[in-house]
């Protein structure tokens, strides 16, 4: 089994009488009904429904305390930390962050129990297992495992088509739609009101967004991250991360389909691409 301390990954922890509701109204999942080291994939958006901040919420067993944590992007986790108090008012719940606590990632095999806060990844079932384990001691605790390096794990992500916010598309100026939580499990469109769930409703109705990340495959050097797309001679999106003949890039599809019918060419920073079929 492989396995990858994730430190780009923070850990906020929730708790109190009010945590489940409280979460529940403010998030695109459901998770007031979530079991004990159950997990979902779950975004806070603006009012306009573009996504401020991505996570994934778990489940604390009620002898843990009960309550949730989230395992955040580390560069987002103060300024999610503050956002959440700024919406408590008088709810019965503390929000903390906790850096004495680790992610890391089992990209296969099963990872044992009693190893921390064990939980599969919701996104995709070919991302494994994640664990949230104490960060004093995480490498001795994952002495059954073959230890890479995170690289190994983007790869992964990659080869399987995941976006990750910051790496495929940009922070406040993306909706669900368009960095795929639609289709990885991340939105729930049955629950109640969540903030931003007008728009997001609206999108899901109107059949998805015009533009969207999706993945595309390369022969030689990758593209950077950035880099502007084009198909034929209009510009049609841009690059996200790239690994090993895989890549993610924000495409604006409906552009693409028609320069691609006229015989267009696919490329960025210079460099052939193609689009291919997300790995199921």
């Amino acid at each position: 089994m492989r396995a990858a301390i994730l430190s780009e990954r923070s850990v906020v922890r929730l708790s109190g009488a009010d945590a489940a509701h409280f979460l529940n109204n403010l998030v695109t999942s459901e998770v007031e009904k979530l079991k004990p080291n159950d997990a979902r994939f779950a975004a806070l958006l603006t009012p306009q429904g573009k996504i401020l901040f991505d996570f994934f919420v778990v489940a604390c067993a009620p002898d843990e305390g009960g309550g949730f944590v989230l395992d955040v992007p580390r560069a987002l986790a103060d300024d999610l930390v503050q956002r959440l108090n700024f919406y408590k008012l008088r709810a019965k719940v503390a929000i903390e962050l906790r850096p004495d606590l680790a992610v890391a990632a089992v990209l296969d095999g099963t990872p044992p129990d009693d190893l921390g806060l064990v939980y599969p990844d919701p996104r995709h079932a070919g991302l494994g297992a994640r664990v949230i384990l104490p960060r004093a001691g995480a490498e001795a605790a994952l002495k059954g495992f073959t230890l890479v390096d995170a690289e190994a794990w983007q790869e992964q992500r990659i080869a399987l088509g995941v976006p990750e916010g910051g790496k495929d598309f940009i922070y406040s100026d993306t909706f669900p739609h368009e960095a795929a939580m639609d289709a990885l499990h991340g939105v729930d469109f049955d629950k109640g009101c969540f903030i931003g769930q007008e728009v997001v409703s609206r999108m899901q109705h109107r059949g998805g967004a015009r533009k969207r990340v999706v993945p595309v495959a390369y022969d030689d050097g990758a593209p950077m991250p950035g880099d502007e797309i084009r198909a034929g001679d209009k510009p049609v999106g841009y690059m996200g991360s790239a690994a090993k003949g895989r890549g993610l890039a924000m495409l604006r599809l409906d552009r693409v389909e028609e320069a691609l019918a006229a015989g267009g060419k696919l490329e960025g920073g210079g460099i052939a691409l193609r689009l291919v079929e997300k790995k199921a």
